[in-house]
C-alpha cells in the first residue's frame, strides 16, 4: 500500500476567517510565551519543560530514528514545545473531518514573537475555544481586562463554548519531602521536583468568575494487568451536553490536575467525571482521604452567559502514541455540542 501524499504545511501566515456553515468551528489557544518559554536554562532544575534530548534519553528509542535527530528537529525546549503542537494534529483532523472546518491554532506569543491577545481576531469565526494552561506561572502571563471583556462578551453568543484547561501544579510547597512524595507518586523523570502551570489560565478562570482551581499532578489508576487507564467516574444523568456518550475513560498521563471547586462554587459547577488515584504510591492529597480527583467539569449557561464552559486537562487532546476510542468520542463529542 502506498504512503498517502500529506498537503503541503504552511506556517508563519495570517489566520483566514471560517465561514459558518452550522457546524462549529474550533479554535485552539497555546497560553504560553513559546519565546520565553523554549529560552529557559536548561541547567535550571525547576519550572522549565524538558529538552528534546532529556526526552530523547527517558524514552529511548522512540525517538531513534532519522526523522527526530538534530538535522531534522530541534533538540532543545523548543523541540519538545513542537511534540505538543504534534500531539494535537489526531485531534484536529477528527475535528475537521466532523464538522468541515479546520481547526485553528494560536499561540499568545508565537516562534516568530507576534502575541495574540484573546480578542475579535480569534473569536469572531470561532464557536468552541480551548484554551491550553501550558505556560508556566514564572512565565507571568496573565490575562489582560481587555480579554476578560472581550471573552464574555462572546460567551453571551449562544452556542460558544469555551474549555478551560489549566495544567498540572507540581511542588508548590518549598517542603522537599512533599515534593519527594509528589515526584515518586507520579514517577516521571520528565517533570521536576517543582513545575507550576497555568498562570494565564488562572487568571482568565479569576476575571470570567469559574469557582475552580487547578491542583497537584495526580497519577491516574489503570486497569490491573495493563497499561490503560481506569474508567473514571462519570456522572452521566449530569451531563445535559452528550460529553460523556460512549466515552468511558480519558488519556492516560502521569500527572493531571485536580480541578477543586473554591467555597464559593455553589451549584454553578457540575462535576461530569471524577478520575481514580493510583494508590500505589502515597501523595498528600491521597493522605487527606481522597481516592479520585475532578477530571471533567461542566458550568452550565446562566442569565449572564449564553454560551458554555467545559474543563479538562489539555494532555487529553496532546496524544502521541495512539488514540483510544474513547477519547475519540469524547473528541467528536465535543465538536458536536449542541448549538443552541
Amino acid at each position: 500500500m502506498s504512503t498517502p501524499i500529506l498537503p503541503a504545511r504552511t506556517y508563519n501566515q495570517n489566520h483566514i476567517p471560517r465561514k459558518y456553515n452550522g457546524k462549529r468551528r474550533i479554535s485552539i489557544y497555546w497560553t504560553w510565551s513559546y519565546p520565553w518559554e523554549s529560552q529557559r536554562d536548561i541547567f535550571a532544575m525547576e519550572d522549565r519543560f524538558s529538552t528534546m534530548m532529556e526526552v530523547r534519553r527517558v524514552l529511548w528509542p522512540n525517538y531513534e530514528t532519522p526523522e527526530w535527530n538534530s538535522a531534522n528537529f530541534l533538540q532543545g525546549i523548543a523541540g519538545t514545545l513542537e511534540l505538543f503542537h504534534r500531539s494535537t494534529l489526531s485531534f484536529q483532523k477528527l475535528a475537521e473531518e466532523t464538522t468541515g472546518h479546520p481547526v485553528a491554532v494560536h499561540q499568545r506569543i508565537d516562534q516568530a514573537g507576534y502575541k495574540l491577545l484573546i480578542d475579535e481576531r480569534v473569536l469572531d469565526d470561532c464557536d468552541t475555544l480551548l484554551v491550553f494552561g501550558l505556560d508556566h506561572l514564572l512565565g507571568e502571563e496573565e490575562a489582560k481586562p481587555e480579554e476578560i471583556a472581550a471573552i464574555k462578551k462572546w460567551l453571551q453568543r449562544p452556542g460558544t463554548c469555551l474549555m478551560c484547561a489549566p495544567h498540572h501544579d507540581v511542588g508548590f510547597t518549598p517542603d522537599n519531602e512533599q515534593r519527594r512524595m509528589e515526584f515518586d507518586h507520579h514517577r516521571d523523570p520528565l517533570v521536576p521536583w517543582q513545575q507550576r502551570f497555568s498562570q494565564y489560565t488562572r487568571s482568565l478562570m479569576k476575571g470570567l468568575g469559574i469557582p475552580v482551581w487547578n491542583e497537584w499532578g495526580l497519577r491516574p489508576a489503570v486497569i490491573k494487568g495493563t497499561k490503560e487507564i481506569a474508567p473514571m467516574t462519570a456522572f452521566r444523568d449530569l451531563d445535559k451536553i452528550g460529553l460523556l456518550k460512549d466515552v468511558t475513560a480519558l488519556s492516560l498521563h502521569p500527572h493531571l490536575p485536580h480541578y477543586s471547586l473554591t467555597k464559593d462554587a455553589g451549584n454553578s459547577v457540575q462535576i461530569l467525571g471524577r478520575q481514580p488515584i493510583d494508590m500505589e504510591r502515597p501523595h498528600p492529597f491521597t493522605q487527606a482521604g481522597n481516592t479520585e480527583f475532578n477530571c471533567l467539569l461542566w458550568l452550565p449557561p446562566t442569565s449572564e452567559r449564553a454560551g458554555d464552559i467545559v474543563m479538562t486537562d489539555s494532555t487529553h487532546f496532546t496524544v502521541l502514541f495512539g488514540v483510544s476510542e474513547s477519547i475519540s468520542n469524547f473528541w467528536r463529542n465535543l465538536a458536536t455540542m449542541p448549538m443552541d
